[in-house]
């Protein structure tokens, strides 16, 4: 780290790292400044309409937003530290933000997906005098630590990802936490988080059936993260509940949260390493950490191929002969197919943004593969739908599961034995569907 510059000061801008604990965007803003503030922008571009008629970010993903936005604001503000808030794209917020502070160094999470690369572009084109100094901190295994300094060299296939790394597995230790801060430091701030009417939703109640009846933020995710583990010790049982679809207990329900950077998926591998070393390891403690590994391997796979993730062809480059029937999607995203446990599935992502990974498969299977409509569709409605929405996740999975990605064998789902299988009773079905024989 360098030493202070006298009476300097430092901007955190804040994107999908949404919290105080283990973020060394902040960790280096205080060691670096005698003064830092956070900003955090609503991107307008977010919540517009998409070329396939919905919103890019819907409902349930915008209240989770906003709760989470409104918890960092207080987090830091028992730091003695201010964040502004704005509905405003960042190329231009941020710019006349340093008319009025007098900040040389901005401090930001790295991305490399095209649109967030070109808004960072704009920002730093804008700031020309500005030191920009970012942070890969969205990872379990930070992109130094892992086996191929040559990103181009990831292996396409998820197990022999798994099986290198695992031979030399080196997770970071977490950030200091961080230490509160002179009120004097506190900047004016009479900035506002938007609400949902804002942002161009009405307000709602959620479901009562919803497997995830969660709110967002950092305090809810260290909430979750305690009962799970140690309240419940629900990690116990992982491996042979992950494929649960009903209530709140089947899985460890971290997405959400990991995904807009409420917690960090180190501070999730460490909290398991302490409960095994104190309460013994099993297959489901090794598994949520698995699970942890797939994501990173999805990151590592959009870094790997850029913008062929979102193209018709996926990483594969499988010309294959897709479909685009409006009724088609339509009776899809209403529930109104000839599949029951599909139907469940659609009205239960309709009605509460969310779905067990089971159900994911299931429903992309069954669209591209049964019904053979653009998988691109059904990624960009589940980007619309879901909390838990994480681009590197949701887009590599609905390649994965719609033939284009990593699916070494190309399975196709039997949504009947699936029903079976995970559903013998019917009761997940007749929650979402009522009496529907």
């Amino acid at each position: 780290m360098s030493k202070k510059q006298k009476q300097s000061t430092g901007l955190i801008w804040f994107t999908k790292n949404l919290r105080v604990c283990d973020n060394h965007s902040l960790e280096k803003a205080l060691s670096e400044n005698d003064t830092i503030f956070g900003v955090y922008c609503f991107d307008p571009r977010d919540f517009s309409e998409t070329g396939y008629g919905f919103k890019r970010t819907g409902k349930f993903h915008s209240k989770f937003l906003i709760e989470s936005v409104e918890n960092l604001r207080k987090n830091l503000q028992l730091l003695n530290i201010s964040l502004l808030v704005y509905f405003e794209k960042p190329e231009i917020a941020i710019p006349q933000l340093s008319k009025k502070f007098d900040f040389h160094t901005i401090y930001f999470q790295k991305e490399w997906t095209s649109e967030e690369v070109a808004v960072q572009k704009k920002v730093k084109s804008a700031l020309p005098d500005c030191r920009f100094v970012e942070d890969y901190d969205q990872f379990l295994l930070h992109p130094e630590d892992i086996p191929y300094s040559d990103f181009s060299k990831i292996p396409e296939v998820f197990t022999n990802f798994r099986k290198k790394v695992e031979a030399n597995f080196n997770v970071r230790e977490c950030a200091e936490e961080p230490k509160k801060q002179s009120a004097a430091n506190l900047i004016e701030n009479e900035t506002e988080i938007p609400t949902l009417s804002k942002l161009g939703f009405e307000d709602f109640e959620i479901d009562s059936r919803s497997a995830f009846p969660f709110s967002g933020g950092e305090d809810a995710a260290k909430e979750r993260l305690d009962y799970y583990v140690w309240n419940s010790e629900k990690i116990k049982t992982y491996k042979e509940t992950r494929n649960g679809m009903l209530g709140t207990d089947y899985s460890s329900k971290f997405s959400a949260w990991l995904a807009n950077g409420s917690i960090s998926p180190r501070i999730i591998y460490w909290e398991i390493k302490r409960f095994e070393k104190e309460a013994g390891a099993n297959e489901s403690t090794y598994w949520l950490i698995f699970e942890l590994l797939w994501r990173d391997y999805f990151k590592y796979i959009s870094m790997k191929h850029g913008s062929k993730i979102f193209q018709l062809t996926g990483i594969s480059d499988k010309k294959l002969d897709w479909g685009n029937d409006a009724q088609t999607f339509k009776n899809w995203s209403e529930g109104k197919t000839q599949e029951p446990f599909v139907n469940a599935n659609m009205v239960e992502i309709a009605k509460t943004g969310f779905m067990s990974n089971r159900g994911r498969q299931n429903v992309n299977s069954y669209w591209a593969k049964e019904l053979k409509q653009d998988w691109r569709v059904g990624a960009a409605y589940f980007e619309s739908l879901l909390i838990d929405y994480d681009v590197h996740s949701n887009w590599g999975n609905w390649m994965y599961n719609s033939g284009v990605g990593n699916d070494p064998r190309d399975r196709k789902f039997n949504i009947k034995k699936q029903a079976e299988q995970y559903d013998p009773k019917k009761e997940y079905q007749k929650t979402w569907l009522g009496d529907f024989e």
